[in-house]
């Protein structure tokens, strides 16, 4: 049979195939959120969660979810599915967005993927006792940061479940953005990761490396019957029994003597205590030397030590004395008896069995079962689905536009925090300049003023602008009739208010104005005392 070439039709007709496998394949389960939940979801009625949920906004989109409204709370939820879901055969994909819109310092924001009730649940008695088959999502408090997998797996020996947590798993994004966590089970035992379409952790079920405990238990255990013999010596060193100690050694000899050497300052008082009673404390008037005792006043550096090398009583020094050993040990020598670490004995371990694929629990609901101290915790578009592409059509149109907008706001924000910063750089240098304008000498008679201005300005950030550009109009001014002579001197700036800060073409008007004052006003100036005033620039 000759070779099927790839005509057009043919290939038209392989896309649409593709096309209408994933589109065929609905989410096995979908919570979108857009209607309230009360209706198909059952809040515990366990009296330990008393945390209330809310059918909310996320901020900044016209877009619903499940919000977490209080702090320092305990909450609890579930959502019972139609049908249980089966987890053995094919690819399962499990899928949340979650946005921190106050951030996470401590509390868990994961689902819990619960068993059938015949476990030993009911939706109103939901609480963490509730026996799940995976746990999954974010969790955040204090050394924790991590997006947990546990996986709760029953060992088919002892008919126990055990929970298998993931190694290394990624850490949860510190940003308040939304943010879509995703987790697929492949029926070749490998499970990904995913947070926002990009893969974070790949993991085999049955390795040893990826979980803790192994999903297959180690095939032989230590005795646990088996005790240490009582004449097994672990020592690997001992005293060497026949050492003997120097006859020189002093055991008694102390670590520290005074220095004899030390002689003691020229000038030193003996007979001035360093603390005397304070001069200028005086008795309250209340106080009832029956019912306080006798008034002492309280003491204060004598005054006369200060000079001096040292007041009171004089003592040498100490310094480390040079006999000094410590208390003698025997050196150590190889211990002749030494056997090593004792470990007990290995058996059969009765727990071990052979797996090829996880025992996967069927899902029959998923639950939110947390503690948390922040509030604002926003749940939305819960999926289930046994196709990635499903999954990833959905983070694409539920999750990916609000991601964008959430993503531009915040560069937006960081782009103006940056100028702020930068800007408030700017106007300290400004403020610097505007300082060594006004101690330069030739306008001494206007120094207090000036200085006056750009404390103001100082407190009001705004018009640093507008007070620059009249402190320079009034430098060129004194500097113009120093060139041409006058008579006349013009005024000091008066620091505009931020809502009549004037652009520079006013500035220079009102300069000009004053330039054209009376010169009866400027010997007024002239003449009168500035005001007394703390400045930092004052000399």
């Amino acid at each position: 049979m000759g070779e099927r070439k790839l005509t057009a039709p043919l290939i038209l007709t392989l896309v649409a195939s593709l096309f209408f496998q994933i589109w065929a394949s609905d989410p096995l389960f979908y919570e979108s959120f857009d209607e309230s939940f009360e209706a198909r979801w059952t809040v515990s009625e366990q009296a330990d969660y008393q945390g209330t949920w809310k059918h909310s906004k996320s901020d900044g989109h016209e877009d619903y979810g499940l919000l977490v409204s209080q702090q320092a709370q305990k909450y609890a939820i579930v959502k019972e599915l139609e049908e249980p879901i089966v987890l053995k055969d094919g690819t399962i994909v499990l899928q949340f967005e979650v946005r921190l819109q106050n951030g996470l310092e401590c509390g868990g924001a994961y689902l819990k993927y619960l068993r059938p009730q015949e476990a030993g649940w009911t939706p109103k008695g939901f609480n963490n006792e509730s026996p799940y088959t995976i746990m999954f999502g974010p969790d955040k408090c204090g050394s924790t940061n991590k997006v947990h997998f546990i996986l709760q797996h029953k060992n088919p020996k002892t008919g126990k479940f055990v929970e298998h947590h993931l190694k290394y798993p990624p850490s949860v994004p510190v940003d308040k953005n939304s943010h879509v966590y995703t987790a697929i089970l492949k029926p070749d035992n490998e499970l990904k990761i995913l947070i926002d379409g990009e893969e974070k952790k790949k993991a085999n079920f049955l390795s040893s490396d990826d979980f803790e405990p192994a999903l297959i238990p180690p095939k032989m255990i230590p005795d646990p019957d088996d005790k240490k013999p009582e004449d097994w010596d672990e020592r690997a060193k001992i005293p060497d029994p026949d050492a003997v100690k120097p006859d020189d050694w002093d055991e008694e000899a102390p670590m520290e003597i005074e220095d004899e050497e030390a002689v003691k300052p020229e000038g030193w008082l003996d007979d001035e205590p360093e603390d005397v009673d304070d001069p200028e404390a005086t008795k309250p008037e209340d106080w009832d030397d029956e019912e306080d005792g006798e008034w002492e006043a309280p003491k204060v550096d004598n005054p006369k030590c200060e000079e001096a090398p040292g007041c009171g009583e004089w003592k040498r020094p100490v310094k480390r004395n040079p006999a000094y050993k410590g208390k003698w040990s025997a050196p150590l020598i190889d211990n002749p008896n030494y056997k090593g670490i004792w470990k007990p004995q290995e058996i059969d371990n009765p727990e071990y069995y052979e797996l090829d694929k996880p025992n996967f629990e069927p899902i029959a609901a998923i639950g939110i079962e947390i503690w948390t101290m922040q509030d604002g915790i926003l749940f939305d578009n819960i999926l289930i689905a046994s196709n990635e592409k499903v999954a990833e059509q959905y983070r694409l149109e539920t999750w990916k536009p609000k991601s964008e907008v959430e993503k531009e706001k915040q560069k937006a924000e960081e782009a103006a925090a940056e100028f702020k910063d930068g800007l408030s750089g700017f106007q300290k240098k400004i403020f610097d300049v505007l300082y060594k304008i006004a101690d330069v000498p030739f306008l001494e008679p206007y120094k207090i003023k000036i200085i006056d201005v750009i404390e103001k300005a100082e407190k009001q950030p705004t018009i640093t602008i507008g007070v620059l550009v009249s402190t320079v109009v009034v430098f060129i001014t004194v500097i113009l009739r120093l060139l041409f002579g006058g008579k006349k001197q013009p005024q000091a700036p008066v620091a505009p208010t931020a809502s009549e800060t004037k652009p520079a073409r006013a500035a220079e008007n009102d300069a000009a104005a004053t330039t054209e004052e009376k010169e009866e006003n400027g010997k007024a100036d002239d003449a009168s005392a500035p005001r007394a005033r703390k400045s930092r620039r004052e000399t």
